[in-house]
């Protein structure tokens, strides 16, 4: 993967940003296997996710074809069987409610 910044006419600068938390929520095996790639190329989650993100506002792929290969193994390994094809269209469960204590004798 290209890291951010790679085509960027910086000549030897970095590009000094501000970064805020957020609270984004995301599918389960996505996120374990966003975690395990940011793990097999050495960067932080979010240095990711702004890669992939950056390249895909540039219209650019981010991944190489061995990375590509090393996703489809940890998409295998988290069991995440499905692919672009589900964009926008996930749905969960609703959160199980905690059962109201009965106070009658």
């Amino acid at each position: 993967m290209q890291k951010p910044g790679d085509e960027v006419k910086l000549p030897g600068k970095d590009l000094v940003v501000e970064r805020v938390q957020t609270g984004v929520r995301m599918e389960k095996r996505m996120v374990k296997v966003l975690k395990a790639l940011a793990e097999y190329l050495d960067i932080s989650l979010g240095d990711l996710l702004e890669g992939i993100v950056l390249h895909a506002f540039e219209n650019h792929p981010p991944f190489s074809s061995q990375t590509l290969q090393q996703i489809a193994r940890l998409k295998e390994v988290y069991s995440m069987e499905y692919g672009m094809e589900v964009s926008h269209r996930m749905t969960e469960l609703p959160s199980p409610r905690k059962e109201e204590k009965d106070d009658t004798v």
